[in-house]
């Protein structure tokens, strides 16, 4: 463990040592940068187009938070600002010295000089991504709703390559995985399970959600610890300039969010809950019956404020807390059962302007899931029970830098990011416990808690050799150990508390290609490596959430896998519409499943219940987006 963090450590400050003195050398460039906030409630706004009018290829677009860098040789610019949905801006920068400029772009369609379709919507050929689909704000409010409320989650399994589970379980798959292998981020919290109702709603009320992205293939180097994709969601800020309410009743649920400011223009909250009324609706139809009892509910809570501090520095603090109920009650057969299953989340986040150049985030972040069931038939008691708990400290570091400026690379500009990232995992795959009504006896089958850390440095560089042919550039180098107190019953062997048991590292080169034929055409290109260190094991004997988690270990070795990746890209009518046409071919070993004389015997060890296989998937995606309208065909 100390060498790796060590090496990261030595890497992380070698790139910034790096990046010092490139900013010497740049003597005859300055920088424009700031934030980009929605004028009617000053949310940061993700993605913005930011660039020299004279020459478009010298741009840059706004990362998560809002922050946006150009470097460019001194002299006086027209600098625009350009957002699908939003008025564009246009203002004169003299950039004879390093500028800061804060902008607010108002909601609308602009008929004027600024089209924001002219150079917003062409992203589909312009930009590196490929594989990759964004719902912003304005999209997510237009998305068809289901039963009364809007599922970003199932619209996302609308999307070619992703397929939604046909079990009864909340995972969705993509591009042949498994439904273990998709990182699904809320404020870069992971969440385990994100399904209510068995699968039917996913847990993310659309009234708190700012934004969307998935990534099937070219996922960039600052993601990792998953071999399908991606999906990565931002909570809303809150509204910083009034307090608003909004709310909705669905067939199924109702929900009411909450939002202001804490100091106007300065600080603001939200505050997001949704419930279920399923059993207050058939509470009446079930009285005097056999089922008289039986209850469902789930419901959600997301919370997230921010502080700004400084004009270089941001305080994010956000949250999620949701859950599952079920309680079946049968007084003709003496039976009852109970689910109860969810997820926990906390993120706190610092923004710091190092620089004009230079932009870092620090997270701290905690997730957890965990499942109860218990039941009572035939004079049997019985409860399982399993869970996850991580915490997580990242940073990530942004760099745009001026072309000719960065030792041993072309010389061209560059937009660099790069970071490090640690979690501690503490895994209890599961816990069985069956004793008789009349207490003559117990079994018990109680797996001890097993920890482990999974760390990575990583480092990625996006720049355009012209105007036609640009390259995203990665390497994640990820690292894994599994460490005690833990007893092997296979091996009975005893490990002591953070011995450690089993190490393991690798390389994880990531690389995209795009090539703009001309302004309505582009071939682009990936190539990916990615690892996986924790697994979910599938109990395809139910429909319930009773699936667990468990950690490589010396027996269980790391899910690996490869992605290539390939598409032709085409807008109509003025980028009007868009269509994508990609292909790809993946390879990955190390499958887990259990095996199939599988019996639930707590004389056993857990790994010693596992099956292992390899697997290929490869397939052709066709995608048609109206994007000034609803609507997409895949």
């Amino acid at each position: 463990i100390i060498t790796i963090a060590v090496f990261g450590i030595t890497v992380f400050f070698s790139i910034l040592f790096l990046i010092k003195s490139t900013c010497l050398l740049a003597q005859n460039t300055h920088t424009i940068s700031g934030f980009i906030k929605n004028a009617t409630d000053g949310e940061t706004l993700i993605g913005v187009n930011v660039y020299n009018k004279a020459n478009p290829s010298q741009g840059t677009v706004s990362n998560e938070y809002g922050f946006y860098s150009l470097t460019l040789p001194a002299k006086t610019y027209t600098i625009a600002f350009s957002y699908i949905g939003f008025e564009g801006i246009e203002m004169e920068v003299d950039l004879t010295s390093n500028q800061q400029v804060s902008v607010e772009l108002n909601d609308g369609v602009v008929i004027g000089e600024i089209v924001v379709t002219g150079d917003a919507e062409d992203r589909n050929i312009s930009s590196y991504e490929i594989g990759v689909l964004k719902l912003p704000t304005d999209k997510i409010k237009e998305l068809p709703a289901l039963l009364g409320e809007v599922d970003v989650l199932k619209t996302l399994q609308l999307l070619p390559g992703v397929a939604s589970s046909t079990d009864g379980n909340s995972g969705f798959y993509v591009r042949g995985g498994g439904a273990d292998q998709n990182l699904v981020l809320l404020d870069e919290a992971v969440v385990y399970n994100s399904g209510h109702i068995l699968g039917f709603f996913s847990v993310f009320n659309a009234d708190a959600i700012k934004g969307v992205t998935i990534f099937k293939g070219g996922m960039p180097a600052n993601y990792g610890g998953r071999l399908s994709s991606v999906v990565d969601i931002q909570m809303k800020e809150g509204n910083k300039k009034d307090y608003t309410m909004e709310g909705g009743i669905g067939l199924v649920s109702s929900r009411l969010t909450f939002q202001g400011p804490l100091q106007k223009d300065k600080s603001s909250f939200i505050v997001s809950a949704r419930r279920t009324y399923i059993y207050d609706i058939a509470k009446p139809f079930l009285r005097g019956s056999d089922f008289e009892g039986t209850n469902y509910y789930f419901y959600d809570l997301n919370v997230k404020m921010n502080y700004e501090i400084s004009s270089k520095d941001k305080l994010f603090i956000s949250g999620y807390f949701g859950r599952d109920v079920l309680n079946f009650a049968s007084k003709f057969r003496d039976a009852n059962f109970g689910v109860d299953y969810g997820n926990l989340t906390g993120t706190i986040r610092w923004n710091h302007q190092v620089s004009p150049k230079l932009f870092m985030n620090t997270s701290l972040i905690y997730n957890s899931y965990d499942y109860m069931f218990g039941g009572k038939e035939f004079g049997i008691k019985a409860d399982i029970s399993s869970g996850v708990e991580d915490w997580n400290l990242k940073i990530d570091v942004d760099y745009s830098t001026t072309p000719t400026r960065i030792p041993f690379l072309l010389e061209v500009p560059h937009e660099i990011k790069f970071g490090l990232n640690v979690v501690r995992h503490k895994l209890t795959p599961n816990f069985t416990q069956i004793v008789p009504t009349d207490n003559s006896g117990s079994l018990i089958d109680r797996t001890e808690p097993r920890f482990s850390n999974e760390y990575a440095v990583y480092a990625l560089d996006r720049f355009r050799i012209n105007e036609a042919l640009g390259f995203d550039i990665g390497l994640r180098v990820s690292g894994y150990t599994f460490f005690g107190p833990y007893t092997s019953k296979i091996t009975n062997i005893t490990y002591k508390r953070n011995q450690i048991i089993e190490n393991y590292f690798a390389l994880e080169p990531r690389w995209i290609g795009q090539y703009k034929i001309d302004n309505q055409n582009a071939i682009k290109a990936s190539f990916s490596f990615t690892n996986q260190y924790i697994h979910m094991v599938t109990n395809t004997a139910s429909s319930l959430p009773l699936d667990i988690w468990v950690p490589s270990t010396d027996f269980v070795k790391p899910q690996r896998g490869w992605q290539a990746s390939a598409g032709y890209f085409r807008n109509f009518e003025d980028n009007k519409y868009e269509l994508s046409i990609e292909t790809y071919f993946r390879k990955f070993s190390q499958q887990i499943d259990y095996a199939e004389d599988y019996v639930n015997d707590p004389t056993d060890d857990l790994e010693d219940q596992f099956v292992f296989g390899d697997g290929k998937a490869y397939g052709i995606e066709f995608f048609l987006e109206k994007v000034r309208a609803i609507g997409m065909v895949g």
